[in-house]
């Protein structure tokens, strides 16, 4: 495929750039998953920070709200403590972390990932009604804008669990499976790998300054402009390289040297599964599903699709 910046947005993948796109997903998503465990594993089974790490789960402006907090815990007889409950979550975490990062058992990991991540969203004790007034901290802006980064990883798990492990993996060198397809349809797993990527821009630029929401730089006129024109599929390499350059100018700002290494690395972790996905949509792209240009041309058969006997979509 000839490189280019502007065009040859490529429709569909042979086998070894699909590896190339797994590995780089599992990398990113491995880190992720490994460091956050590690963090919270270290805590977990230190009894003089283990209070520390449940009060900062149970907390209201914690992870875990009241509905869940009573549906796991409650109960004198109850056996899952919210200690026992972070251990296990966390050890699962490292676990599967390491597994990424090797290539093994990656396609059952990232379908359970892809929906687990959804729980951090209806999790997040939330205060949203109009005039309420609360002395309790808690979070004030929406869950699934508070929480979009980890929309954001659960698209890329979704796309990860259609490649699978990929050729450098020991799924394939070992165990001889988890082999990415042989030709693999660019303009789905591309729309939503760079959807995934674009939500999170938008919704960082459209609400920089409200509670909680994540916003990488304080332009946010420029996060809109990188997530919409991620979101087109248009210059996505230009997009991609922004939005690059953006979360590694964030994530150095987020080091400290007063901090430890873990410290440092689980304030920036989700920013490498993102760093790993920008820089597979620079060298492939996102496809030519639901481009800008195909709504505007045709809006009806975009939306609606093609009619009978009709020529397809990216074809």
């Amino acid at each position: 495929m000839k490189f280019s910046i502007w065009g040859d947005v490529p429709t569909r993948l042979d086998a070894n750039q699909a590896d190339r796109i797994a590995l780089a997903l599992r990398l990113g998503l491995g880190s992720v998953f490994l460091i956050g465990g590690w963090w919270k594993l270290s805590r977990a089974l230190d009894p003089e920070r283990a209070g520390a790490l449940v009060e900062r789960y149970t907390a209201s402006n914690g992870y875990i709200n009241a509905f869940f907090e009573q549906y796991l815990f409650a109960g004198p007889d109850a056996l899952l403590t919210p200690l026992v409950f972070l251990t296990l979550l966390s050890a699962f975490e490292l676990l599967s972390g390491l597994a990424f990062l090797a290539g093994v058992f990656v396609r059952a990991l990232s379908f359970v990932y892809a929906f687990l991540l959804w729980s951090f969203v209806i999790a997040l004790p939330v205060v949203t009604a109009p005039g309420v007034e609360t002395a309790a901290a808690s979070y004030f802006s929406p869950a699934i804008l508070v929480q979009i980064r980890d929309i954001g990883l659960s698209g890329m798990c979704f796309v990860l669990f259609r490649l699978g492990s990929g050729a450098w993996s020991l799924d394939q060198r070992v165990l001889g499976r988890g082999a990415a397809p042989a030709a693999l349809d660019w303009n789905a797993y591309g729309l939503l790998l760079r959807l995934s990527v674009a939500a999170v821009f938008i919704v960082g630029g459209f609400f920089a300054g409200y509670d909680h929401i994540k916003s990488f730089v304080a332009v946010p006129v420029l996060l809109v402009a990188i997530g919409l024109v991620l979101a087109s599929g248009h210059a996505t390499r230009i997009a991609a390289a922004a939005a690059f350059a953006v979360v590694a100018w964030y994530c150095l700002g987020k080091l400290s040297l007063d901090a430890t290494l873990w410290d440092n690395l689980n304030a920036i972790k989700r920013e490498l599964a993102f760093l790993a996905a920008c820089g597979v949509l620079f060298a492939w792209q996102g496809g030519r599903a639901f481009r800008l240009d195909a709504l505007v041309k045709a809006p009806l058969s975009a939306v609606l699709g093609k009619a009978q006997g009709g020529k397809a979509q990216g074809a």
